[in-house]
């Protein structure tokens, strides 16, 4: 299975995790890694996922963005691959 990136970021509010982590359910992807924080009201959280092989990346990003935008954060969805590429040393 291909990994992938999803990080959330905004103020924060009730349902962010529940909202994401539902439509990665929905879409069959498997959290692997979770994190998040707070910090001065500001949610920040990571996750690590597998993907289906019958899910489009691209297709899977506009789902988040959407359930994004809805709760009001900023989701970012980075093939693991290009993720570990771009935040190498």
């Amino acid at each position: 299975m291909e990994k992938a990136v999803v990080t959330v970021m905004g103020n924060d509010k009730v349902g962010i995790v529940a909202g994401i982590t539902k439509e990665l359910a929905a879409n069959n992807c498997n959290i692997i890694d979770i994190s998040q924080t707070l910090r001065q009201g500001i949610f920040a959280m990571i996750l690590v996922i597998e993907l289906p092989e019958s899910l489009d990346l691209l297709l899977l990003r506009d789902r988040l963005e959407t359930v994004g935008a809805e709760l009001g954060v900023r989701v970012l969805l980075q093939h693991a691959d290009l993720f570990q590429y771009m935040h190498r040393i």
